[in-house]
């Protein structure tokens, strides 16, 4: 119909947006023929909804609410892309409340944009144009009103029914955002996520103690044999350093013939070195990183407990070590107190004392990007440490590596690498800057005398460099561009050092989840008792898998990544049901944790 001729240039201007971004600009994987009928359909019946608005409720259409539409629409797709180019993630609903922990806008975001973005909007001018200037809008019966909107409806029901057919799991899988995204489109991917997101706060309403007999029966049954270093360690002072954005593939890593991290190399001779660690952080990042170590469970899908959750109940290890040994626990992290809500999830936590930036000397020379610089972190941390009450569990949280890589020329120790990619370039300067900072800080600890009552673990929180800066480090390191060599990016180092003890390198495979049963085997603490996803590292199961936050999972033999199965030999695709049983494990664990995490179930365990 002729009347309908506007609205249907509009969605298909829209379309043709939404199916470049997601081909293009998400690199949807299509594995076959369904996927890409999924693809072409799934976009069209929201998007007549929202260009629908602009008639729905008056006579003709409404100009402003129809370039309005298009505007949104246009910003939301644009918002998922910039979103997607760093965390190859999309945005969800709680992210967009905790914006400010992921950069807000600054340096960060506009180190992600391109100049080829302005081709995205380059039509909303000329249809904001176009609509001011038409001075007869069509207008619509209540009859075709309905005939459209009942199109509309009916052609997202079928987007959803074809995606379950494809998926049976596909709404108990949400975690899996990509493979929802390719099933049912962006926008009814974020329809949905809006309506979870707000129903999940009504499950502490509804839950009771029966439901945590499930995850506590299923954690209890894990293999947790001891080892000849249960309790080396016990009643020492725990020092965690939260190395941030650092990934594994730096460590004995040269630039021009100049180690990356000359400390860390020299110290993983002396210590638990732990080689094939994953990270294993959703959009949470550096805070879910410590969520795992202190509660053994896994971070939230979407948005991160620390802001979404900070209220509930938690047996932690600060709970756990002031029960046992009367620990004394702090946390030390030189930006403001309330960054991913921390003043008020450190109590929940049972953290007896926050250094945070008001507790610091902080200018304008001793900072950069998110705040005070790992050196002048740890000289002026020294001073709080040595006044704390032994034993203590304490965790320092660097922030000089952080994205997008800046640091002053005076402060770099090593130069830049020689990559196509800046952002990988400048990577390797504060990487070595942190290397320094934590070298000093042992040095500072040897005076002060608490070294030798002191173990010491250090991890990277998350990856640093996202894919869509990773064809930088595959020059750096020489490799190849293959799933297998992605997901090998995607390891952190673990290193445990024991003053006294003899270190050794470890290459079982395991997560960000695990370390919490391995400090705790070292102080000699069984946790079977103390509810836990994670592995005690030094004896782990070798065929359970190390489970991401997506679904996806890495075991001895296989990898799973995007809905495709891995050989981890030769990096050949498999067939789907060689990975199955591993993916039902995923499935079960991530479920529980969450069932824990939105009931808060762990207050019936008090």
């Amino acid at each position: 119909m002729k009347k309908f001729k506007l609205i249907g240039t509009l969605l298909l201007l829209l379309w043709i947006k939404t199916m470049i971004v997601l081909l293009a600009g998400f690199n949807i994987s299509i594995h076959s023929f369904l996927d890409l009928c999924l693809l072409l359909i799934n976009s069209i019946g929201s998007l007549m909804i929202a260009l629908g608005f602009s008639f729905y409720f008056t006579k003709k259409v409404h100009a402003f609410t129809l370039f309005l539409a298009t505007v949104l629409t246009t910003g939301i797709l644009y918002a998922d892309l910039l979103y997607f180019r760093f965390y190859t993630d999309f945005v969800t609903l709680p992210i967009l409340f905790q914006f400010k922990n992921v950069g807000g806008i600054g340096p960060s975001t506009f180190e992600l944009m391109s100049y080829w973005d302005v081709l995205l909007f380059a039509d909303i001018g000329i249809v904001g144009w176009y609509l001011n200037k038409r001075r007869r809008m069509p207008s619509f019966t209540t009859r075709e009103k309905l005939n459209y909107f009942s199109v509309s409806l009916a052609l997202v029901l079928l987007t959803v029914a074809v995606g379950l057919i494809k998926t049976p799991y596909l709404f108990q899988e949400a975690y899996d955002r990509e493979q929802m995204v390719t099933a049912i489109g962006p926008y009814n991917y974020h329809v949905y996520d809006t309506g979870y997101a707000l129903g999940v706060n009504l499950n502490p309403l509804v839950a009771s103690k029966t439901d945590t007999n499930s995850p506590l029966n299923y954690t209890k049954t894990k293999k947790n044999d001891e080892s000849d270093l249960f309790g080396i360690a016990e009643g020492k002072n725990v020092i965690l350093i939260s190395m941030e954005s650092t990934q594994n593939f730096v460590i004995n890593k040269k630039v021009e013939g100049k180690e990356i991290t000359p400390f860390l190399n020299s110290l993983v001779k002396d210590s638990f070195y732990f080689d094939q660690i994953y990270d294993q952080t959703a959009q949470g990042k550096t805070s879910d990183s410590e969520f795992m170590i202190d509660t053994g469970l896994y971070p939230l899908a979407s948005g991160s407990v620390f802001v979404r959750n900070p209220e509930n109940k938690f047996k932690s290890m600060p709970h756990i070590l002031k029960k046992k040994n009367d620990y004394y626990s702090a946390v030390f992290h030189g930006n403001d107190a309330s960054f991913w809500n921390r003043d008020v999830m450190y109590d929940s936590l049972g953290y007896d004392q926050f250094y945070s930036k008001q507790d610091y000397e902080v200018t304008e020379e001793n900072s950069v990007n998110y705040g005070i610089k790992d050196i002048p972190f740890f000289n002026q941390s020294i001073t709080f440490l040595q006044d704390l009450p032994q034993p203590f569990y304490t965790r320092f949280i660097t922030l000089t590596n952080h994205f997008p890589f800046l640091l002053e020329e005076k402060d770099q120790f090593i130069p830049q690498a020689s990559t196509k990619v800046d952002v990988v370039n400048r990577y390797v300067t504060t990487v070595r800057y942190e290397d320094e900072a934590i070298k000093r800080f042992f040095e500072k600890l040897k005076e002060k005398g608490i070294y030798d009552e002191s173990i010491f673990v250090l991890y990277g929180d998350h990856y640093g460099i996202s894919e869509k800066y990773e064809p930088g480090v595959l020059e750096l390191m020489n490799m190849e561009d293959t799933p297998l060599n992605h997901m090998k990016l995607q390891q952190v180092p673990l290193i445990i050092h024991v003053p006294g003890t003899k270190g050794k390198n470890i290459s079982s495979i395991g997560g960000e989840v695990d370390i919490r049963p391995t400090i705790l085997h070292l102080l000699g603490i069984e946790s079977k008792e103390n509810l836990s996803f994670g592995h005690n590292l030094f004896t782990r199961v070798e065929n359970h898998p190390v489970v991401f936050r997506d679904g996806g999972f890495v075991t001895e033999k296989f990898v799973y990544k995007d809905n495709v199965c891995y050989s981890r030999k030769n990096g050949e695709s498999l067939l789907d049901n060689q990975c199955k049983p591993y993916k039902e494990i995923a499935r079960k664990e991530l479920g529980m944790s969450d069932d824990i995490i939105y009931g808060d179930l762990l207050r019936f365990l008090e």
